[in-house]
């Protein structure tokens, strides 16, 4: 990340308001803003995640799904999601497919920073090894979804806020994430659509 990059920041309907740099928005007001969270899958069905680098302002060290960002100003989201890939974990994809393209959280950590996002979530099919960017990403795991899934909405695993509200929206989808419906890119969020 550049110390000039910004986000676009978003209304409670999803239309762009503005820009901000990154740096300046996650703290105790963080303004909605627009984001996706990503969950690369392997052809067995496996589930990779990533653990948040341990120097992170938001949740650092903490378990997550495989890939979450910001897009740029006027960067579509699909376009987001294979940069951030190709950054945080040296991945190349096979597909990009949006599958909740309106999922928003907040949630507050407890030294009182708190993550506001309108966050479209995808899923990415990928036969490659992920390269894990040290800047970005602790380690990896890759993890059978029902394993994963059972865990997460159990409690026994601890893991993101965000990825906790997502996975019982992903499991609504189907058991086998490879089979998921995709959504159409005009239910995206106004400021998501690129």
């Amino acid at each position: 990340m550049t110390s000039d990059e910004h986000v676009v920041l978003v209304d409670s309907e999803g239309n762009a308001i503005g820009t901000a740099p990154k740096t300046s928005v996650h703290g105790p007001d963080t303004p909605l803003h627009l984001a996706f969270s990503s969950y690369v899958f392997d052809q067995n069905g496996r589930v990779l995640l990533s653990r948040r680098a341990s120097h992170k302002i938001t949740w650092p060290d903490v378990w997550t799904n495989s890939c979450c960002g910001h897009p740029l100003p006027g960067e579509p989201l699909g376009d987001a999601v294979l940069r951030r890939l190709s950054y945080e974990l040296g991945l190349v994809v096979e597909s990009v497919d949006l599958v909740l393209p309106r999922f928003s959280y907040r949630a507050v950590m407890g030294n009182g920073i708190v993550e506001h996002e309108l966050c479209p979530v995808y899923r990415v099919l990928t036969t490659a090894a992920a390269r894990p960017n040290p800047d970005e990403v602790g380690e990896v795991l890759w993890m059978p979804w029902k394993e994963f899934t059972s865990g997460v909405m159990s409690g026994l695993l601890a893991i993101s806020p965000w990825c906790r509200d997502q996975v019982p929206l992903l499991d609504d989808l189907g058991a086998d994430p490879l089979t998921w419906p995709s959504a159409p890119v005009a239910d995206l969020p106004p400021a998501a659509r690129g």
